[in-house]
């Protein structure tokens, strides 16, 4: 080979090198900024506001109160506004009491968040409500199926329903990023997939047609790992990954399902 040819084939490939290198170590430091956009702090006139001390954190949650031993907990997406879905819920679940988590370092809530950390805050949440409430269903979107996930293989769920879930945040982002060791440098997994053998609660998993966010193979991944028996999946039409509670569809299926 020419040596000048030689020389430019070699500084290509050291530059290749670096930038995947320099790319890798970005997608490592960032990981964190990449999964959870923190959301500012609101004001409601439709809820109150809790103040919920966990283990290193105190959480600001959302409450829409009403009588009766029923209750519904809400976990969002990793960029949800909790206090946003107030009004939407509390119009389709009249006959529960609603409770809308904002996450470590979300929308009045101190603390930073990791999968660690919102487990555990999942937790305590539930606990505080169980104070009040024998039967709890729980709702969780995106981000949050994972920590409903998690809560409902190690507390007594009433209903459990999952919006635009997956089977783990890990195949997600390898799959946004196939050149990567995702599996070997990602701190925060959310391994639903692993999980469900544990969960007794009959559960509904709701699909957006048009989910542009979590792709289709990583939900029926997790659909087929419960007994058919034992969940219900439903297909939101013409809707997108952000925008499920605007739709009456999406509003009918989770009061049809709790009613039941």
């Amino acid at each position: 080979m020419n040596p000048t040819v030689k020389h430019i084939v070699t500084a290509a490939l050291l530059a290749l090198i670096s930038g995947y290198a320099a790319l890798g170590v970005y997608l490592y430091l960032a990981q964190r900024s990449l999964i959870y956009f923190p959301t500012p702090e609101i004001q409601s006139q439709d809820a109150t506001a809790l103040r919920i001390q966990t283990a290193g954190a105190v959480l600001k949650v959302w409450e829409v109160q009403r009588p009766g031993p029923d209750a519904v907990i809400y976990f969002g997406g990793n960029a949800d506004d909790a206090g946003a879905h107030i009004v939407p819920f509390a119009r389709a679940l009249p006959d529960r009491s609603l409770y809308f988590v904002n996450y470590r370092g979300y929308g009045g809530s101190t603390g930073t968040p990791t999968e660690t950390a919102l487990l555990a805050d999942a937790l305590s949440v539930f606990d505080h409500v169980h104070r009040d409430h024998s039967r709890i269903a729980i709702i969780g979107r995106s981000l949050g199926s994972g920590v409903a996930t998690y809560l409902a293989t190690e507390r007594r769920v009433d209903r459990l329903v999952l919006v635009t879930p997956y089977d783990s945040i890990a195949r997600v982002a390898q799959g946004h990023y196939r050149w990567f060791p995702i599996f070997l440098i990602l701190k925060d997994r959310f391994d639903s997939l692993s999980r469900v053998p544990r969960i007794s609660a009959p559960t509904l998993v709701l699909i957006a047609q048009l989910d542009e966010v979590i792709p289709r193979p990583r939900t029926d991944a997790l659909v087929a790992a419960f007994p058919p028996a034992q969940v219900r999946v439903q297909i939101l039409p013409g809707v997108a990954h952000n925008l499920e509670d605007e739709t009456q569809s999406f509003r009918e299926a989770i009061r049809d399902f709790l009613a039941n």
